[in-house]
């Protein structure tokens, strides 16, 4: 419709962002790193501003429901999206708020929206592209939780994954069709430490006429930007390294604001008249931060896997930190790949941080300041002898999961990738000999010591 509603300033500053700061009405882009502040400084300060009610300088948790409206006119203008506003936190929360805006400003996007976990936030994206009937092209070498969620759950929708390999980027081309909607891949393949070549995979998206999605996870921001590579869409599970202390679960979609929605037609819910909205096309009306905000008012309104506010509050904590963490985490991570990739009952580690990886030369393109923490490695006794060690650790937590300030391992065949074949474990970088490792920030000599004296018991 020609004469769809524009978004309209709201009182305070410009529409320009999909996830209005704690201040009534108001919000602003967050600035792309590369041209404003640095990367320490926008994970402390971006997107938060001192409480204009009470002039508390750390973000309240607003923990509320709804918000009252000025008058029926502001509602008016909130619900048929011409104004920026909160109207209930479902779709979104001033404390989330501030959440999305730092992370947007760390990845260089144009807008976030934060959600209840990664997968949540996967789904999101899903939903705000695919029909019935769709395809996306995604690498095998995921998370073992996503190849789950691809291959089954997603059947549900009737959205079909075609996978391909993520170290051959050629595979992603020819796994193309008329169907395919997106590419999805991890940075860092969880738990292979597997580096992706972003940029060959995004110039096959790029010609495909299809967004490129990551899963900037077990990288984070710090380590990688993949807008800067010519990813379209930034997913992250904020539970791990972004959070980072074990306590909260969260996801967040990033808009990078590259994709053209409007070139092909392929994506009618961003091109086409949007009956929730009197006809509103998102791609004109929110240019590049559309994504962003079709994916909150229509994927996350309608399916409501909403992050709580407390769990905004412990993840924007956990970020003023980011850095200083990540830099303990990468040191850490280096130093025990060496010594396991010495010891006698290791046979193989694959960190790409370690020279003769055959990703290090990708490693050091991406993700120039470490290689990130996470990441696995093959023990000569098989499965009896990675069940054997999870079982024997003292200082690690053997559970499920990564980025923790505390170290972290697991045995994938026998948790995280169990429901999946032997040969899919494979594919996967999750063999039966596989053990994966989350290397905290504890004194390194203490994370050796008791990887010793797991293994000596062996």
């Amino acid at each position: 419709m020609p004469n769809a509603p524009k978004a309209k300033p709201p009182k305070g500053g410009p529409a320009t962002t999909a996830s209005p700061g704690p201040e009534k009405g108001g919000a602003h882009r967050p600035p792309p790193s590369r041209y404003g502040p640095g990367f320490a400084t926008l994970a402390v300060h971006a997107g938060a501003r001192p409480d204009p009610a009470t002039g508390a300088r750390a973000t309240p948790i607003y923990q509320t429901t709804s918000y009252v409206f000025d008058d029926a006119d502001h509602a008016a203008s909130l619900f048929n999206l011409e104004a920026f506003g909160h109207i209930y936190t479902r779709i979104m929360n001033p404390t989330q708020a501030v959440l999305e805006e730092r992370v947007a400003a760390l990845e260089g996007g144009t807008a976030g929206l934060a959600v209840a976990s990664g997968h949540a936030a996967q789904q999101i994206v899903f939903h705000t592209l695919m029909a019935p009937g769709d395809e996306f092209v995604a690498a095998r070498q995921l998370y073992g939780g996503s190849i789950n969620q691809f291959g089954q759950a997603f059947l549900k929708y009737d959205w079909h994954v075609r996978w391909a390999d993520g170290t051959e980027p050629a595979s992603f081309e020819a796994a193309l069709s008329e169907r395919t909607k997106a590419i999805f891949i991890e940075s860092i393949a969880n738990p292979g430490g597997i580096v992706i070549d972003i940029e060959a995979i995004a110039r096959i998206a790029r010609d495909a006429g299809v967004p490129l999605i990551v899963d900037n996870t077990l990288a984070s921001p710090y380590l990688c930007r993949p807008r800067d590579f010519g990813a379209d869409i930034v997913v992250h599970s904020l539970t791990k390294y972004l959070g980072g202390h074990g306590n909260s679960i969260g996801g967040i979609v990033v808009d990078c604001g590259t994709f053209d929605w409007l070139g092909s037609g392929r994506y009618p819910t961003l091109s086409e008249p949007c009956p929730s909205y009197h006809g509103i096309r998102f791609a004109e009306t929110f240019g590049d931060f559309a994504f962003a905000m079709a994916a909150r008012t229509l994927a996350l309104r309608d399916l409501g896997p909403a992050i709580s506010p407390m769990n905004a509050f412990l993840i924007l904590t956990g970020i003023e930190t980011l850095p200083l963490r990540m830099e303990k985490h990468v040191a850490n991570a280096l130093a025990v790949a060496e010594w396991l990739a010495a010891h006698p009952k290791v046979a193989w580690v694959n960190y790409p941080g370690l020279e003769d990886s055959p990703y290090h030369v990708l490693a050091r393109k991406y993700c120039p300041r470490g290689a990130g923490a996470c990441y696995s490695f093959g023990l000569k006794g098989g499965y009896e002898a990675g069940v054997a060690l999870v079982s024997r650790v003292e200082l690690f937590s053997h559970l499920a999961n990564i980025g923790d300030t505390r170290s972290l391992i697991i045995h994938p065949a026998s948790t995280t990738h169990r429901q999946l074949s032997s040969e899919e474990r494979a594919r996967a970088g999750a063999g039966d000999d596989v053990v994966r490792i989350s290397v905290g920030i504890e004194d390194v000599e203490d994370i050796i010591a008791d990887l010793d004296q797991a293994l000596a018991a062996l």
